[in-house]
């Protein structure tokens, strides 16, 4: 059997704001952005993506539990759930699909809340303030997991 070649996209709650909240920190390219900059970088590697964004934990829950039927990764900016969510954790570890977190801030350098990630564990791939352009740089480590070229 050959592995499906689409990559599962989510974003978390308020990244439907990007490009209107908070600019200084998130930059002003917007999520139909992202989507797109993604989009591209999969495609040079021959992979489509299916783009989620959910303000619902349930709903990014759902998603994730659907792309273990035909995604080949997941590509995830939970937004806040990251700091609180071991129910988007345990799903993203049930579904068995190598993940890139990716973050458009540092978290790092953000408020200590900020600095824990419940979705670390469970992901390969860990990109952290480089803006929007971060998507593309996790999708291609991604895509080399995927390929067997890298390990994370």
């Amino acid at each position: 059997m050959t592995s499906p070649r689409r990559l599962l996209l989510v974003n978390g709650p308020n990244l439907n704001l990007l490009g209107l909240r908070e600019p200084d920190i998130y930059g002003t390219e917007t999520l139909h952005d992202v989507e797109v900059l993604v989009t591209d970088t999969a495609a040079g590697a021959g992979y489509e993506v299916r783009a989620l964004q959910s303000n619902h934990e349930g709903v990014l829950i759902d998603a994730i539990h659907d792309a273990r039927e035909d995604c080949a990764g997941i590509v995830i900016n939970p937004g806040g759930f990251t700091h609180t969510s071991v129910a988007l954790r345990d799903a993203l570890s049930a579904v068995a699909l190598p993940v890139a977190e990716v973050h458009i801030s540092d978290v790092t350098q953000r408020e200590q809340f900020r600095h824990f990630s419940y979705v670390r564990d469970v992901a390969v791939i860990h990109v952290v303030g480089e803006g929007v352009a971060g998507y593309a740089r996790a999708t291609r480590l991604l895509l080399d997991v995927i390929s067997g070229r890298a390990d994370g």
